[in-house]
């Protein structure tokens, strides 16, 4: 998982609050707010006001049941214009509202509004919530202090509907933020375990590998060393330095397999040749055409008899290689004498060679197998 990943977790986390906010906001303000408007209409100085406050905030909802479908959120300017349009519409309400009225039955957008703004709002900031809300309150306040008659009953019923109007939507923002936090807390979570699995699959590959080149290496490369370490290899024997120098070529060859390379072939074969530049031999590399990306078996088979070739070469060597899609073949001419060259073990793979006194031509193909 990577941050993209955890992006992704946070967002279907906060689209799944927003859809529950909404299914919240909708049965207050059709369920509640618009049937205390309906019961109470003929009571309004202007009734059509109201109306109008409420189609408000009924578009606003409809606009945040559009944006959920379309899997976008708000962007900055129609938020800001949403936020704006449920406070007019609450100070509409509150402006038409008859005296002495507020924080009764008629009063249907004191806990309306501010769950549509909690909905608009519910993926920001808490403090910006905050300041809607207290926004919606000192609507509601200066109404009453205004048009209202302050008495104790009214401040108590204004208190009380205070904690709903605020609290309830507070407390959502803070649930909301701390589900976010735990799904950014559990996305990374997941992120580092599989980071961790991911190390594990990757040593334990490594190790793998390493225990196959060491058996590949066993049968040849491990005999000779030991044979130089308990004295029956002798260093100044040319036989064994030949032979050294032959598995020096088959670890570079081993080694460069690993490398991302655009042509294994080429690049296996260049560090065969290495070898040979090396002890001051002089190799000439020529390729034609084009072939395709080999497997491991069939490139060794083709640079096997190569590196033989070059290894124990005396001065001079020519590589050539000619592929194309269906055929590749690897050809190396050097005045190495006659030499051993093992059987091909990959299907498709045949060898040729033809030694002249000090002369050697050897030709590894490759064609796939019908």
């Amino acid at each position: 998982m990577n941050d993209a990943d955890i992006e992704r977790t946070r967002t279907q986390l906060q689209r799944g609050l927003r859809v529950a906010i909404l299914f919240v906001g909708a049965v207050i303000v059709f369920g509640l707010g618009l049937s205390n408007m309906a019961r109470r209409w003929e009571s309004y100085d202007l009734p059509l006001a109201q109306a109008a406050a409420f189609g408000t905030l009924a578009v606003v909802l409809a606009t945040e049941a559009v944006l959920l479908v379309r899997r976008v959120p708000w962007r900055p300017c129609l938020r800001r214009s949403a936020v704006a349009v449920v406070l007019a519409a609450s100070v509409l309400s509150y402006a038409t509202m008859p005296d002495e009225r507020s924080f009764t039955a008629m009063d249907w957008a004191f806990g309306a509004a501010n769950w549509v703004g909690t909905i608009v709002l519910l993926d920001r900031p808490i403090r910006v919530l905050v300041a809607f809300l207290l926004a919606h309150e000192l609507t509601a306040g200066l109404h009453l202090l205004v048009f209202g008659d302050v008495s104790r009953a009214v401040l108590l019923r204004f208190a009380t509907g205070s904690v709903n109007v605020i609290g309830f939507p507070l407390c959502v923002a803070i649930v909301a933020v701390a589900l976010r936090r735990i799904a950014t807390t559990a996305a990374a979570t997941r992120y580092e375990i599989e980071r961790i699995r991911t190390a594990d699959a990757v040593a334990a590959e490594s190790h793998r590998r390493r225990q196959q080149r060491f058996a590949e290496l066993s049968s040849t490369t491990v005999p000779l060393l030991e044979g130089l370490a308990d004295g029956s290899c002798t260093p100044g024997d040319p036989g064994v330095q030949q032979r050294c120098a032959v598995e020096a070529a088959r670890m570079r060859r081993l080694f460069a397999e690993v490398d991302n390379a655009a042509d294994p072939l080429l690049h296996e074969l260049r560090h065969c040749a290495d070898i040979a530049d090396r002890k001051g031999v002089l190799v000439e590399v020529d390729t034609r055409g084009q072939w395709p990306v080999l497997p491991v078996a069939v490139r060794r088979d083709l640079t096997e008899a190569a590196l033989t070739a070059l290894a124990t070469a005396a001065s001079w060597a020519r590589i050539t290689v000619v592929g194309e899609q269906n055929l590749v073949s690897v050809n190396v001419v050097a005045d190495c004498g006659a030499v051993r060259v093992a059987e091909p073990a990959a299907p498709g793979v045949r060898v040729e060679n033809v030694s002249k006194d000090d002369t050697l031509w050897v030709e590894a193909q490759w064609q796939p197998v019908r």
